[in-house]
């Protein structure tokens, strides 16, 4: 099989790379081979926020978003593969350097004044915003991706839409003000857009039909890299290939790398199939293709379910969410994903593909032991099907951890409830972080279904749970504290869809004193 170098777009051309093996990270591709040591590593995992940079992409016509005919999302280049940038172009710190330098005509800096510094720069130097200065250039790339989606929209974000979208970058030892106030300081100076032609240019001249292919060796063995273009050849791809991995956003394959040094083999990218990204409403259900990232199928969910809007904004970091899939997300069958106990909570339905045949299985069925699942060898997912019937219920997800922000759950709960009258005609009560596998509470359940939504059912629902769930202790919660949290969840519920005197969202969320979130639903 006949091997291509790898092409993108980086610093001001379109470079090709050869001989690396598929599973080296951008990160390391940048600061071993291309000297370009701005970026940092902090983590080696997706989590700190050092190496965050920018991937571009040609941008669908109208597609909402766009910056000049280019798609911007921030990555973490720790657990991104070098071969997925093929046909892409790659951001970097060193890239706002090239921007400036030039000359700027304002009245307040005169006609043939020139800026050395960025305005995202110059703004978290005016505003003190770095310390050590070791994470900055993250919260560089961070800012810059919303100074360049601003500026295109005519927009200025507010303090905590800039907290939403620093909250990928941890390492922070100024402070928050500081950064929030170089996140505003930054529109007033003068400004400075990159100039998207030449990278649009540059990247439709790298578009090519068909699968790429790229392979290098490793010892004695040959590892390729297949990225198809189109479902058919995706599902062509994986049916002669079945052992092959494969890969959608790296968020959690790129940590078998660098943490546990797995070798991968064969991978087939699913990353470049449009049809898989497809989200829209068809025949009664909102279709999420696997392919979609976690960031716009949460956005679709939020928009028509109501309750998920805190567990959209705390799934990750903006970078994961970018670059992860939520179908990744569910094929994984993590007992502490926080996609699946939500989509159990909306009966969604899983859509399974093998070759030409296409099966669906309600994704409740789907998990059957510890990283165990249903699928068969040469199958994969192609996309999770929500019914919009379920709108028509109460929906609410909780999620536990440590820390609020970017941290892996203890448990998560995703619950819908119907009431006719004070009477409970559906209820789905699904929990992350409490068995092998994330399941529905089905005793619970049935404590509740058919029952007046009252105190008394609620703690017989209670009483039940400890029948369907025996958690273990580990190093996010021990089994005591994670029954009685997902006891007190079920009370929650009540508190806040009760027939009557329900309590007011401003009682129980945080998000009450955020306005424009709710509002936005961003």
């Amino acid at each position: 099989m006949s091997t291509q170098p790898i092409r993108f777009f980086h610093q001001g051309r379109v470079v090709d790379v050869s001989g690396v093996h598929p599973t080296r990270t951008v990160l390391d591709w940048l600061r071993e081979d291309a000297r370009c040591t701005g970026t940092k590593e902090g983590c080696n995992e997706g989590d700190c926020g050092a190496c965050t940079v920018v991937i571009g992409e040609l941008a669908a016509p109208g597609a909402a978003g766009a910056v000049g005919g280019l798609q911007l999302q921030t990555v973490n280049a720790c657990i991104q593969f070098l071969p997925t940038l093929h046909g892409k172009a790659l951001f970097t710190v060193e890239d706002l350097k090239r921007q400036c330098g030039k000359a700027v005509d304002t009245e307040q800096h005169g006609k043939h004044a020139v800026q050395c510094l960025h305005p995202v720069q110059q703004a978290l130097v005016e505003c003190h915003g770095s310390q050590c200065g070791f994470c900055t250039p993250g919260f560089v790339m961070s800012l810059w991706s919303s100074y360049e989606h601003h500026q295109t929209a005519g927009t200025q974000p507010s303090r905590q839409q800039l907290a939403d979208e620093l909250s990928g970058n941890l390492c922070r030892c100024t402070g928050y003000r500081p950064l929030l106030d170089a996140g505003q300081r930054m529109f007033d100076l003068p400004a400075v857009r990159l100039d998207t032609q030449p990278v649009v240019q540059a990247l439709s001249a790298l578009q090519r039909e068909g699968t790429f292919e790229y392979s290098a060796t490793a010892g004695e063995r040959i590892d390729r890299f297949h990225a198809p273009k189109t479902l058919a050849e995706l599902a062509a791809l994986r049916e002669r290939l079945p052992g092959a991995q494969v890969l959608a956003g790296s968020t959690d394959v790129g940590l078998w790398v660098n943490k546990q040094f797995r070798d991968l083999g064969d991978i087939i990218y699913v990353g470049d199939v449009a049809e898989m990204k497809t989200v829209d409403e068809r025949n009664g259900e909102l279709y999420i293709g696997a392919g979609a990232s976690l960031e716009d199928a949460w956005r679709a969910l939020a928009q028509r379910f109501e309750g998920l809007t805190d567990v959209w904004l705390r799934f990750a970091s903006p970078p994961i969410r970018n670059a992860g899939t939520m179908g990744g997300n569910v094929a994984n069958g993590s007992p502490i994903g926080d996609s699946p106990p939500i989509l159990m909570a909306l009966d969604a339905q899983i859509e399974l593909r093998q070759g030409a045949r296409v099966r669906r299985m309600p994704l409740v069925d789907f998990y059957v032991d510890y990283m165990k699942n249903k699928m068969e060898p040469g199958e994969f997912v192609q996309a999770v099907s929500v019914p919009l019937s379920v709108a028509s219920r109460r929906v609410r997800a909780y999620k536990i951890s440590k820390r609020f922000d970017c941290d892996i759950s203890a448990l998560c709960a995703g619950f819908s409830i119907e009431l006719e009258g004070d009477v409970v005609k559906e209820v789905r009560l699904a929990y992350g972080g409490m068995a092998a596998i994330v399941k529905r509470a089905a005793g619970a359940e049935a404590a509740l279904l058919g029952k007046p939504f009252t105190q008394a059912s609620v703690n017989a629902a209670k009483l039940a749970l400890a029948q369907d769930f025996k958690p273990l202790s580990d190093m996010r919660a021990s089994a005591a504290y994670r029954l009685q949290v997902a006891q007190n969840l079920i009370q929650r519920l009540w508190l806040e869809t009760r027939a009557s005197d329900a309590l007011p969202v401003e009682s129980t969320s945080v998000w009450s004193v955020m306005p424009h979130v709710v509002a936005e639903g961003a």
